[in-house]
């Protein structure tokens, strides 16, 4: 043990070193705080809870001390008790696992599946019998996967109805539900018309799924919102109409505040604890963790939460499912409609939806009869339940129905297109409804969210002011639920009314008319092939691998597609600006008032004659605000209306002609390409367009470059057509590598460990279809890439990362063959070329029969695999057990650790 100098003095302490407490230097700290005692730095380390020195980032090392007595070698009985209790433990908490496990997957959707089956039998049988169903064996695993689906719809439910009372809560109850009035029988004020009767003035909040309207300046603010100043309260928009009458005196605000007063009191001391702290709920809620309630924890207090999450399953299946359904049947019923519904194939969710439109207008009813008879809280439970089916109804119509419409008239539009009738579209619906209705809701909510990203990009360009009969997604005051809940009813039916048509518009410019055009133009250009046969090259797995791994990444990365697009757009819209006398209202006149021409006086709003004077004190309302939409002066020209009218009308043309562009020429250019390798064969046109797409991106990238090139001089041109060939040279051997060979060799090593044994018998020849092998490596590599990324630091994750952060112009080739290709294309190359050889050539020269041969040669790649994982398994238990060898040690002879000085540890480093 290394004593002190004298003087010498502890960090913490400032003691000396005695023989009983010696000073140590346990880090790289030097000069006054070079020396600490053990017990000083124990109990800091303890207290600061880290492992290293805080200065120098040195972590402390400590040397067990056994007890004189230690064997050289531990006993076998002390090994066999060690090792019992070990599998003892890993045995308790395997069999607390496994009823967690059984708990949460087993009985709790397999209950929530069995109630939901018995109570939508409708046979009392079912509800007798209902406790024998419960411990019933028959299909197990697909009640047990219904349940699940039904249980995540129940916590969804639950989850929606909080977060919906917290909307309520902080933005404040409806004008109606506070004052003694009906849900929909709005008093209409005196007032200019809505800023929504513009067709298309909520795209971007119908894109957003349920956006609102602004409310007009010198309307009240909601409970529990006050506006910060009449800008922002401007920032609203219109109120409900179930809002008071602008003529209602003070003294029914009077009467309106002591109703108010009373009903809080009355709630206060009706349902609520007046010894109630929140101090407990909140020590409560942190002392309930996931771990806990789902029985991590290895407690058994989940079985309550079990019992709990069961019974929420079936009061939520009861009150939210059972009851709209059956009001909904004996409705349809009783009118005579039974078989249209069924006609449907979705009667069921047909019925439900409809069960809950019955009743939004029963709780209309029955608040109306609360309000006259002033029954206080009757009336606000009633309405409270009107909100509730309100926006769950009007969420259905603007994340389902809306983009479902969208869906199927995209498709109608472009049948053509595909050589495909409304016959055939109505056969694939009657094979499969479920999987026709969710593809077509797929493409509507891509139409959606595309088409507000370009109005969002629009935003970017255009004036602020130009666009104000379109809500922005980007207003921090955007809040679509809130909206949802104050605007009545109608007016979100209006407003989605206007965006079909605004949407089914843009459709028939960029879809039906330019097919037309196509067809009337080129007849032998459309259809576009589709279909795939089964002597086709390619297979439809290859095709989606090669389309959704590769093309559209690749492009949509590194192809600057918006940058591009923005700066389309801004140059359109110069070119129409200045062609149409318009260039001062859509991009606005940065010059000084003095300097501008006298024919053209500043306007200081964006009135457009023809709208009408509502319109115009509507857009008004919008434009005063602050905020981000904001507001710049522009110069209105002579013959203004008719101006803009043109402007329509060339903007029309422009997407017209645009459409037409996209929907030939990548295709034109992709057939072109693919006739070169595949001659007159058919390919489908997913592969030509996008061979076509990186063809016109290339060319566009290649002139942008140039273009950009060219004020610098001949001699800079050169240089950088140097600089970029040989950065395209590195990039197509990186590509060939990375991209070609690696996926080529990890997927034949694929086929050949688990698909050829699994698929192919032992008296047959497999085929190998190296395209196929390819497109299969290309998804392995990038969930390899993937999992790489996401897992601890080692020598690939880092070498990944590097490649990654230097890019396409910082290309390495030296370090991405040396560190990168190399590497994994000689492993890949060893397991496959190893085994052949085993195969081939030495178990010939064993004198085997030519079926053992023929087992060894189909049988050695999938049982070299189960060596290699048998032997990491059986290293991993060898680490386990070393491990658990130590703990045995140490529970039973370690006395006491020692700090380790940095010098000795680090001489004895080489040793």
């Amino acid at each position: 043990m290394d004593t002190a100098e004298e003087g010498d003095i502890c960090r913490v302490c400032r003691s000396e070193g005695t023989q009983d407490k010696p000073l140590y230097h346990p880090c790289v700290c030097t000069g006054s705080i070079k020396f600490i005692h053990q017990e000083c730095l124990l109990q800091w380390l303890k207290h600061s809870r880290k492992e290293y020195c805080e200065l120098c980032k040195h972590r402390f090392a400590f040397t067990p001390i056994y007890s004189p007595d230690m064997p050289s070698r531990l006993p076998v009985q002390d090994i066999f008790a060690g090792l019992v209790s070990s599998v003892g433990t890993a045995i308790r908490y395997w069999f607390h696992y496994t009823l967690v496990a059984f708990a949460w997957l087993g009985v709790v959707p397999l209950t929530a599946c069995r109630i939901y089956k018995c109570l939508f039998t409708g046979s009392v049988s079912s509800l007798l019998t209902l406790p024998l169903d419960m411990l019933s064996t028959q299909n197990l695993l697909a009640d047990c996967l219904q349940g699940c689906f039904v249980v995540t719809c129940t916590l969804c439910a639950f989850i929606s109805l909080v977060w919906l009372r917290e909307q309520i809560v902080h933005g404040g109850p409806p004008q109606w539900l506070e004052q003694n009035q009906p849900p929909l029988v709005p008093n209409q004020p005196n007032g200019p018309a809505p800023a929504d009767e513009v067709p298309g003035a909520d795209i971007n909040a119908q894109a957003a799924a349920g956006a609102g309207e602004p409310r007009r300046p010198g309307d009240a603010p909601q409970d529990g919102q006050a506006a910060a100043d009449p800008q922002e309260a401007g920032n609203h928009g219109d109120e409900a109409e179930l809002d008071d009458d602008d003529g209602e005196d003070n003294e029914e605000g009077e009467d309106e505040e002591e109703d108010r007063e009373e009903d809080a009191a009355e709630a206060n001391n009706g349902g609520q604890d007046l010894n109630w702290n929140a101090l407990e709920w909140d020590r409560a809620a942190e002392e309930l963790t996931w771990e806990r309630m789902l029985g991590l924890d290895g407690s058994l207090v989940f079985l309550e939460h079990v019992f709990w999450v069961v019974s929420l399953n079936t009061l939520f299946i009861l009150v939210f499912a059972f009851c709209p359904y059956h009001i909904g049947h004996f409705s349809v019923v009783g009118m005579g409609f039974e078989e249209c519904v069924k006609a449907s194939h979705f009667d069921g969710l047909v019925t439900t939806i409809l069960g809950y439109i019955l009743l939004a207008g029963v709780l209309i009813v029955c608040h109306l009869f609360a309000s006259l008879v002033r029954f206080q809280r009757s009336r606000r439970l009633l309405g409270v339940c009107y909100i509730v089916v309100k926006v769950s109804l009007l969420v259905v119509m603007e994340i389902g129905l809306f983009p479902l419409i969208c869906g199927w008239w995209l498709d109608i539009c472009s049948l053509e297109m595909f050589d495909a009738t409304l016959k055939d579209r109505e056969q694939s619906f009657d094979l499969a409804p479920g999987t026709t209705m969710f593809l077509h809701w797929l493409v509507g909510m891509v139409y959606v969210f595309y088409f507000a990203s370009f109005i969002l990009l629009l935003r970017e360009v255009l004036r602020p002011g130009v666009l104000w009969f379109l809500r922005n997604l980007n207003d921090p005051d955007f809040n679509p639920v809130q909206e949802m809940i104050h605007l009545p009813i109608y007016r979100h039916l209006r407003r989605f009314i206007l965006s079909v048509v605004v949407f089914g518009s843009i459709v028939l410019l960029m879809l039906w008319l330019p097919i037309r055009i196509i067809k009337l133009l080129s007849p032998t250009f459309l259809p576009y092939n589709v279909m795939l046969y089964s002597d086709a090259p390619v297979s439809e797995l290859s095709l989606e691998l090669l389309l959704l791994q590769v093309v559209l990444p690749a492009l949509l990365e590194q192809g600057h597609t918006r940058q591009w697009l923005k700066r389309l757009v801004h140059a359109w819209t110069f070119t129409a600006g200045y062609m149409l006398d318009l260039h001062s209202y859509l991009l606005g006149d940065h010059e000084d008032e003095d300097h501008q021409p006298n024919n053209n006086p500043p306007v200081q709003d964006d009135r457009i004659p023809g709208l009408g004077e509502g319109l115009h004190a509507a857009h008004q309302a919008i434009l005063q605000q602050g905020g981000p939409l904001g507001f710049q002066s522009y110069h209105r020209p002579v013959n203004f209306p008719l101006k803009i009218i043109l402007l329509v009308s060339f903007m029309c043309v422009t997407l017209l002609l645009a459409s037409l562009v996209c929907l030939t020429l990548p295709v034109f250019a992709g057939r072109w390409l693919m006739s070169f390798w595949m001659g007159s064969a058919m390919v489908h046109e997913l592969y030509t367009a996008a061979s076509g797409l990186y063809i016109c991106w290339l060319s566009i990238r290649g002139a942008t470059m140039m273009l950009s090139w060219m004020p610098q001089g001949r001699n800079m041109i050169m240089i950088k057509v140097q600089e970029w060939t040989l950065t395209i040279l590195k990039t197509v051997v990186v590509a060939v590598l990375l991209a070609g060979v690696i996926p080529l060799l990890l997927g034949l090593l694929f086929e050949l460990v688990v698909v050829a044994p699994l698929r192919v018998q032992l008296d047959q020849t497999p085929l190998f279809y190296p395209w196929q092998d390819w497109a299969l490596g290309v998804l392995h590599a990038k969930i390899i890439a993937a999992i790489t990324l996401m897992g601890p630091q080692w020598w690939l994750k880092t070498v990944i990362e590097q490649v990654y952060a230097n890019g396409i112009r910082n290309i390495d080739l030296h370090f991405i063959v040396r560190g990168l290709a190399a590497p994994v294309i000689c492993v890949l190359l060893l397991s496959l070329s190893v085994p052949y050889t085993i195969s081939k050539g030495i178990t010939p020269l064993l004198g085997v029969q030519p079926e053992m041969q023929t087992l060894v040669e189909r049988r050695i790649y999938p049982f070299l695999l189960m060596m290699v994982v048998l032997l990491s398994v059986l290293s991993f238990q060898i680490q386990q057990f070393k491990r658990l060898y130590e703990h045995i040690k140490n529970d039973k002879y370690l006395v006491g650790q020692r700090l380790v000085n940095y010098e000795r540890r680090r001489l004895s480093t080489p040793s």
